[in-house]
């Protein structure tokens, strides 16, 4: 599964609007996790990334690893054999949650983690440190810990023998940190899919997801900007979003318009 940035100028651009923000090293950055937090997600088209940087530089750190200002995920999500995950996100269940094994490539970091969230909209996610386990679909299950079991069945509802691999992603990720240190925004580009089950491929290079992570109601510059540049949240979940442009035998009803929204802004790059 290539991970590429198909929209390369843009690319270019962006990494050059992040050479004006002030860094931010990981030690720093572990005031900020935010594990219980209010998620508010924006889809953009990349052509509209570098001009939002330029605005919001002033008033944010970015994350800075070994000099580079991007970070490379590779994550793979579990779900059950009958897409049960899927299946209650797509239909709107609020109350719902998400497993996956990510890898943080540029640290060789990789963590099993169960996001869980309510219906209140604050996403609650809880993970362990998966040291040896490889994430490729046939292998990665048989090289998580022992502990792995007893984690999934007391953080989930399921148990690890449920579950199977399913949808991987990968993309880059720029992390940005408000100076208040209240808030933390991630910006995902260059993402590509592949389904484990029939090995489809995938990709969605042309759009930027933004997601504002904060506890409650705090400050944002971020978020102020995007009122004013009239752009507005809507929910996105790369896991969904990889299933059903991966998989054609799901159901998609309630993602029909986010798939639509997505060819649309094809022609906005």
């Amino acid at each position: 599964m290539p991970n590429q940035i198909q929209e390369s100028s843009s690319y270019d651009i962006i990494q050059d609007e992040l050479q004006q923000f002030e860094p931010i090293g990981l030690e720093q950055m572990k005031g900020v996790k935010l594990m219980n937090r209010i998620d508010t997600k924006y889809v953009i088209p990349i052509a509209q990334l570098a001009p939002l940087l330029r605005i919001a530089a002033p008033d944010y750190y970015v994350q800075c690893t070994d000099g580079k200002r991007t970070a490379s995920y590779h994550t793979i999500y579990l779900d059950t054999a009958d897409h049960r995950m899927y299946n209650l996100h797509q239909s709107g269940r609020k109350v719902r949650q998400k497993i996956r094994i990510r890898e943080y490539e540029d640290t060789h970091n990789t963590f099993l983690e169960v996001k869980n969230k309510n219906n209140h909209g604050r996403t609650k996610k809880k993970r362990i440190e998966v040291p040896g386990c490889t994430l490729e679909a046939n292998t990665c299950l048989q090289t998580l810990p022992q502990e792995s079991g007893a984690f999934i069945a007391e953080k989930s509802w399921f148990k690890l023998s449920d579950l199977k691999p399913h949808v991987e992603n990968r993309f880059e990720r720029i992390t940005l940190v408000n100076r208040a240190f209240t808030e933390r925004l991630t910006i995902d580009l260059g993402v590509s899919f592949h389904n484990d089950e029939n090995t489809r491929d995938a990709d969605i290079a042309h759009l930027v997801i933004i997601e504002l992570k904060r506890d409650g109601a705090t400050f944002s510059p971020m978020y102020n900007l995007l009122v004013r540049l009239h752009i507005h949240p809507g929910g996105f979940s790369k896991y969904c979003i990889g299933c059903a442009l991966t998989n054609p035998k799901l159901r998609r009803n309630n993602l029909k318009e986010k798939l639509h929204r997505i060819e649309r802004l094809k022609e906005q790059r």
